[in-house]
């Protein structure tokens, strides 16, 4: 039919595509999706059908739908905007121009499935086998940190957030407005040391410390230090304390004894729990109260900060190249949504590691 594309048509556009470095025909070239059919098919499983009515989506490509969400940072509505414009989704989801593509709600009803399964755990474990039988075990140590997810803010008066401390539903609100309410995200101040220039001029105004109200989630993670990949992970409400999470955190498969940390995870429980478990603990240490820092002390935080680092590039890269952001109601959403953000994460690692060329 005039003005449909032919076959040689969609041809040289791929291969434009190709030529101009479709980040995701290399995502496609490094990732085997087929290893997560198994566990989708097991925890999607459905009753029998009944008649009529159109079949199901293959469940692999329902969850590379999910990667593409987590990779651009897409609503479920945007998501089904842009698989219908974009020729490069339609090829990462093996979609042709005449595909059936899964409208916003399909892919919401299979993201809720996943919620209800909490398959994200099992997901993630079968991607961390496949590295392994890739050759990639967790190497080298490990280091663990944790970052603020933001979610959209709650208006809520002193009253309705007194009641939602406390864990109770407020009174005023009827069930429909309580299902729209987040009552698992939190606030919480993050704290930012501001950093004076060497040479600055003595009347010259200074840089000043911020805090900075955050409300939304946690995404605790613990990276093997050879490979950067994220081995353990966890979700929390944003107050959550760091420390708390540590022996969730901590890897026994890892090769080496070493752990690296911040300050927020030394205590004597923990310290206690790494010795037991035959750890070497790396982790900061704190300033003694009312005295300067040592100078000793302050040298081995440096040294411990220069490994430590790697595990911005983990946070770095889900913040501003995914748009890391919770547009979900409560943790068991939320914790999807960062569950997802944390393999793809690896995805792209994967990809850089035997391609040395990030996905984009």
């Amino acid at each position: 039919m005039a003005g449909q594309p032919g076959f040689f048509d969609l041809s040289d556009r791929y291969e434009a595509l190709s030529a101009a470095g479709d980040p995701l025909e290399r995502l496609s070239a490094v990732i085997d999706f087929e290893v997560f059919r198994g566990p989708l098919i097991a925890v999607l499983r459905r009753g029998p059908r009944s008649k009529g009515g159109r079949p199901p989506f293959d469940p692999v490509l329902m969850f590379k739908v999910l990667v593409l969400q987590a990779l651009y940072s897409l609503s479920d509505e945007a998501t089904e905007f842009q698989i219908k414009d974009r020729l490069s989704f339609q090829r990462f989801l093996g979609l042709g121009l005449d595909g059936r593509v899964p409208d916003a709600t399909t892919v919401w009803l299979f993201r809720e499935r996943l919620v209800k399964a909490k398959a994200i755990d099992r997901l993630f474990a079968r991607f961390d086998a496949a590295l392994r039988t890739r050759g990639y075990l967790a190497m080298g140590g490990q280091i663990l940190d944790a970052t603020i997810v933001p979610a959209p803010r709650q208006r809520n008066t002193e009253d309705e957030k007194a009641a939602i401390k406390e864990g109770r539903i407020p009174e005023a609100w009827k069930p429909a407005r309580a299902r729209q309410k987040d009552r698992d995200a939190r606030w919480t101040v993050k704290y930012t040391k501001a950093k004076v220039k060497e040479g600055i001029a003595p009347g010259a105004p200074r840089p000043v410390d911020l805090a900075i109200p955050m409300f939304g989630y946690k995404n605790h993670v613990g990276i093997d230090r050879t490979h950067g990949l994220i081995r353990t992970w966890q979700t929390s409400a944003a107050n959550a304390h760091d420390g708390a999470r540590l022996p969730d955190l901590v890897s026994k498969n890892n090769t080496a004894s070493g752990v690296w940390a911040d300050t927020a995870y030394r205590s004597k429980k923990n310290e206690a729990f790494l010795a037991k478990g035959m750890f070497t603990s790396n982790i900061h240490q704190k300033k003694p109260r009312g005295k300067a820092m040592p100078e000793r002390i302050a040298k081995a935080n440096a040294k411990r900060s220069a490994v430590r680092s790697a595990v911005e590039h983990v946070f770095a890269g889900q913040k501003h190249r995914m748009g890391l952001f919770i547009r979900t109601i409560g943790i068991a959403r939320a914790r999807i949504k960062i569950g997802m953000a944390n393999l793809v994460y690896n995805f792209q690692r994967l990809a850089w590691i035997e391609g040395r060329t990030v996905p984009a």
